[in-house]
């Protein structure tokens, strides 16, 4: 059961979703049923950063009437981990005039490349891993192929690109799952008791199959968009300083309208 839903915006529309929400109200996924038989770790979070959303390359002169754009829909880490770690399997449901519009993607990366000239909603539900013991989560993305802009040029190298970043919470989560991602890079620990000992991590096999999954090296990794902290910071930093600026500049002309006006009034009579 999601006890949230709204989305941080990072793109051109805002999109809903039932699921993750925004950084700062987090979707906590249900606490599971006592019957699980799974250890559960009491005021433990779990937290797994993702970001949801679509690029779409306009097709220039091979364009047609019924296929304008190549497009990828697509669910990745927030700092392009594999989310193959707690995600087990994606479906994106497609609008009906596709064929086999139900789509299933058993492995990372998660994501969906098609064709077409329309805009629609996708619905892409998310599967847990058995020791996670969370029911699916649904999220909503409306495919975005034209850019906000409509009356500017379109063009064939650089795509449209639209996305949503979320946190999923896991509260209260199995021993077993903790063990199981506690070193993983896609994952965070936003909320552990004071004295807690994380138990010991059950070793990867394959380290290889670590970042077999991951989407650092993705073609269309130049295209995504940056949702770490540091990035933010920086952003608010150079909007601060653009704004500091401008209450400066104000503040000149203010002063130069003031000048002028004493100077414009009439002489005082002695």
């Amino acid at each position: 059961m999601i006890n949230s839903s709204s989305s941080k915006k990072h793109g051109t529309d805002q999109q809903e979703i039932s699921g993750p929400t925004a950084k700062s109200q987090r979707a906590q996924m249900g606490k599971p049923e006592e019957s699980e038989n799974k250890k559960r770790l009491k005021d433990v979070e779990i937290s797994v950063p993702i970001v949801f959303g679509n690029a779409a390359f306009w097709l220039g002169k091979k364009a047609s009437d019924y296929q304008s754009h190549k497009w990828t829909v697509y669910v990745r880490g927030a700092t392009n981990e594999d989310l193959s770690v707690v995600v087990k399997r994606a479906v994106f449901q497609l609008h009906s005039s596709f064929n086999n519009p139900t789509r299933v993607v058993e492995s990372a990366p998660f994501e969906l490349s098609e064709s077409g000239w329309g805009e629609f909603e996708i619905a892409i539900t998310l599967y847990f891993h058995s020791d996670v013991c969370e029911k699916p989560l649904n999220l909503f993305h409306h495919l975005k192929l034209y850019p906000e802009d409509e009356s500017g040029p379109m063009s064939t190298k650089k795509p449209v690109v639209v996305e949503f970043y979320d946190e999923i919470v896991f509260t209260e989560p199995s021993e077993s799952f903790l063990a199981r991602v506690q070193n993983h890079p896609a994952v965070t620990f936003p909320r552990l008791p004071a004295g807690f000992t994380l138990p010991p991590p059950v070793p990867i096999e394959d380290e290889s199959k670590r970042n077999r999954g991951d989407t650092k090296d993705h073609p269309l990794s130049q295209w995504f968009l940056n949702f770490s902290e540091a990035d933010e910071l920086l952003q608010l930093a150079a909007a601060r300083q653009q704004v500091q600026a401008h209450i400066a500049k104000l503040r000149r002309q203010i002063s130069m309208i003031d000048g002028q006006n004493q100077q414009l009034k009439p002489p005082s009579d002695q």
